[in-house]
C-alpha cells in the first residue's frame, strides 16, 4: 500500500497530533505529491519541524479559520485526501459551547461540503473515545471493540460535539463528487493520547512540580483505560489513507469507526503520569482526595455554584462529575478491527513510546520549575 504521488491536506497540522501525522507523511519512501498543512497558527517550533524534511514532497502552509468557506474551499482544490484532525478539546467547560460547536462540528460539515465540491475521494476524522463514553453512570468496559452495546448518555458538550462530527462524516461516505466519483469516509475513535508534546501531560507536570514532584492521584488505581502513544495513532491514520487508495480494502473501511489503542499498558490516568517520570524521581498520592462519591457530589456543589455566578461573573470549576466520572471510569477497547480492515500495528512498543515521551518530560522540567517560579514571583 502507498501513497505516492497523492496531494494530502491535513488540518489541525500545527496541533500535538496533526504534527506527528505530518512527519509520518514526509517520511514515506514513495514520496507524496504534495501536502497541505492547515491550522488558524502555526508556531515557530512547529514550521522549524517542518523544515527539517527536505523530500520530494511539496509542503504548502495554509493559515486560515475552518469555519471559513472560501479559504477551505481553496485548500481542498486539487487535493484527494483529506486528514482531518483539527478541533477545540475541552472537558473544564473552559471554551463556550458555541465556539466549540462552530469550530467541532460545523467546521467538519463545511469542510465535507468542500471535498465534495472539490472532488476530494477520501476523507479521514479523527474522532475520540469520548464518543463512545464513559456515560454519566459510569458503567465500565473491558477490552470492548466496534460491536460492544453501550448506551452512550454524556452530558459534555465537547463529547457531543465530537459525537456529531463523527456523525457527520460517517454519513457523508458515498456522497457523489461533481466529477461523479464518489466520497469515501472513516473514522478514528482514539483513546487518550500521550507522547512527547502533550499538553496535557504538561499541565500534569506543573501541578506536580508545585506539589514538591509529586503527582496528583485524580484517579482511582482500579480505573483502568489504554491510552495510546502519539506516533502510533499518526501511524494508524497514515494506515488508513493507504488502505483507501486500495478499492479491495476501501470497501470494507468506508464508513466506518475504528477505535485506536496500542500496546500501552493498561492503567489509570493518573498512574500514566507516574509511569512515565517515576525514573526521573517523581511519586504520586496514593488516593484520591476525597471518597469517590464524596468528590463526585463535590464537583456538583462547583457546577451550582457556577450555575448561580453566572448572571454576574464566569466561574469555571477546576473539576465536573463529567470529569471525575472520565477518569474513574475503566474503560478500555482493542484495536484488532483497525488490525483487520486496514492492517494497522502499533509502530513503536510501549517501551519505545515511554522512553521518547520520559526523554522529552525530562527536558522540559527546568524551563517548567523556571517558568512557575517567575509565575509565582
Amino acid at each position: 500500500m502507498s501513497l505516492a504521488g497523492v496531494s494530502c491536506l491535513v488540518t489541525g497540522a500545527g496541533g500535538f497530533l496533526g504534527r506527528r501525522i505530518v512527519r509520518l507523511l514526509l517520511e514515506e519512501e514513495e514520496p507524496l505529491a504534495e501536502i497541505r498543512l492547515l491550522d488558524k497558527a502555526f508556531s515557530t517550533e512547529a514550521l522549524r519541524s517542518f523544515g527539517n524534511f527536505q523530500g520530494k514532497t511539496e509542503v504548502k502552509i495554509l493559515e486560515g479559520d475552518i469555519r471559513d468557506v472560501t479559504f477551505l474551499h481553496a485548500a481542498c482544490q486539487g487535493v484527494s485526501l483529506v486528514i482531518h484532525t483539527a478541533s477545540i478539546i475541552d472537558t473544564l467547560g473552559l471554551i463556550e459551547k458555541q465556539l466549540l460547536w462552530e469550530v467541532n462540528v460545523i467546521g467538519t460539515q463545511l469542510l465535507l461540503e468542500a471535498c465534495t465540491r472539490c472532488n476530494v475521494q477520501h476523507f479521514i476524522y479523527t474522532s475520540t473515545i469520548e464518543v463512545a463514553g464513559p456515560n454519566c453512570r459510569g458503567d465500565p468496559v473491558f477490552n470492548g471493540d466496534e460491536d460492544t452495546v453501550y448506551e452512550s448518555i454524556s452530558k459534555s458538550p465537547y463529547a457531543q460535539s465530537k459525537r456529531l462530527a463523527e456523525d457527520s462524516v460517517l454519513k457523508a461516505d458515498g456522497q457523489l463528487l461533481k466529477d461523479g466519483g464518489v466520497l469515501l469516509t472513516c473514522a478514528l475513535r482514539s483513546m487518550y493520547i500521550f507522547g512527547e508534546g502533550c499538553p496535557f501531560l504538561q499541565g500534569h507536570l506543573d501541578k506536580s512540580l508545585l506539589n514538591k514532584n509529586i503527582y496528583l492521584r485524580f484517579s482511582r488505581k482500579e480505573a483502568l483505560v489504554n491510552p495510546v502513544y502519539v506516533g502510533n495513532i499518526a501511524w494508524a491514520h497514515v494506515q488508513a489513507a493507504k488502505a483507501l487508495q486500495v478499492p479491495q480494502k476501501a470497501k470494507h473501511i468506508r464508513g466506518q469507526f475504528y477505535y485506536i489503542s496500542d500496546d500501552t499498558p493498561h492503567v489509570s490516568y493518573a498512574d500514566l503520569n507516574y509511569e512515565l517520570t517515576k525514573d526521573l524521581g517523581f511519586g504520586i498520592e496514593p488516593r484520591l482526595p476525597m471518597p469517590l462519591t464524596v468528590l463526585y457530589y463535590f464537583s456538583l456543589l462547583l457546577e451550582i455554584v457556577s450555575f448561580l455566578l453566572r448572571p454576574f461573573v464566569r466561574y469555571i470549576p477546576s473539576t465536573n462529575r463529567h470529569l471525575v466520572t472520565l477518569l474513574n471510569t475503566p474503560f478500555t477497547f482493542s484495536y484488532s478491527k483497525a488490525q483487520k480492515d486496514f492492517g494497522y500495528v502499533p509502530r513503536y512498543t510501549w517501551e519505545e513510546a515511554k522512553q521518547c515521551t520520559s526523554q522529552w518530560i525530562a527536558s522540559i522540567v527546568p524551563q517548567r520549575r523556571e517558568y512557575l517560579k517567575n509565575k509565582a514571583a
